[in-house]
């Protein structure tokens, strides 16, 4: 079995970006090259690595077996490189993602907490995605979310490592002026005309900011990813939309925050994920960081 550090890489990439496409956009290759360097992995070892699907592509069980030794040889060669040019770094690295959530609410008291010992990076997104990352080897650490009944995350083998960090309550964020003032809490039923501000959904996530069960479908008037735009429409009365209610410390001014009656409690979980196995020491005080900040 003759395989290259390159081919590795390929694999890598196309297990985190969950297609062909985005594996060649995020390497600099075209779409046709990492097709034909996938073919090729794939008649190196004499198994599928790769189960083409419409949504995407996702490893095989095999796939997933070569990835596991991937990050291994390519953690040893980006090593190896760093002594042969003298960059050892003086400090642990981690890689930490992060959904869009916690990222105002938990990273920079907890990166604060982790010491000068520690470098860490981070890079927000879905959780799907940080899932594909970690399981690619691109993240060490990934802060996610759940909702009930908070099944796996994924059905791939091994199981990612997930400690639960706290529970916390979806609300409603408002203006603070006009026919919301003053108050604490708004029923439900005065929800299902309202005007949202959500972040698009996708086939692997749902939409983001539509009180959840809502009935009928959602007036959304504006779609917006970024947690701070969302929040400053709200500030100037252009809409309504959904947070957790860690986020209130760091509310824009005009912005309130209300907890829904005449309907069940929306509590999102927040969790820490990672690759099972013995965890590095800089990863555990990272974990700690964010358990106790959160």
């Amino acid at each position: 079995m003759d395989i290259s550090s390159a081919g590795l890489r390929v694999l890598r990439q196309i297990a985190e970006s969950g297609s062909f496409t985005a594996a060649a956009a995020r390497l600099g290759y075209t779409q046709s090259a990492i097709s034909r360097q996938a073919a090729a992995l794939e008649r190196s070892v004499g198994t599928t690595l790769f189960e083409r699907r419409p949504d995407g592509v996702q490893l095989t069980p095999s796939g997933l077996t070569l990835l596991r030794h991937a990050h291994t040889v390519l953690a040893s060669l980006a090593a190896a490189e760093r002594e042969l040019t003298g960059t050892v770094p003086q400090t642990e690295l981690v890689r930490l993602g992060a959904v869009l959530s916690a990222g105002a609410a938990i990273l920079p008291a907890a990166l604060a907490a982790a010491g000068p010992q520690i470098t860490v990076t981070t890079r927000e997104g879905t959780t799907p995605t940080l899932i594909r990352a970690l399981r690619a080897g691109s993240l060490d650490l990934a802060v996610l979310t759940s909702r009930p009944p908070h099944r796996p995350f994924d059905g791939d083998s091994p199981r990612l490592h997930v400690e639960t960090v706290s529970d916390t309550e979806l609300v409603v964020a408002v203006p603070s002026t006009g026919e919301f003032a003053g108050r604490t809490t708004v029923h439900v039923d005065e929800l299902v005309d309202a005007a949202w501000i959500a972040t698009p959904s996708s086939s692997s996530e749902a939409l983001l900011g539509v009180w959840p069960g809502l009935p009928g479908r959602p007036r959304v008037i504006h779609s917006a990813r970024d947690w701070l735009t969302k929040l400053h429409l709200v500030a100037g009365g252009f809409g309504l939309t959904t947070v957790p209610s860690r986020l209130s410390p760091v509310l824009p001014p005009g912005v309130s925050l209300l907890h829904v009656d005449g309907a069940p409690p929306e509590i999102r979980r927040v969790l820490v994920a990672r690759l099972p196995g013995h965890p590095t020491p800089a990863i555990t005080a990272v974990t700690r960081a964010i358990s106790s900040t959160a």
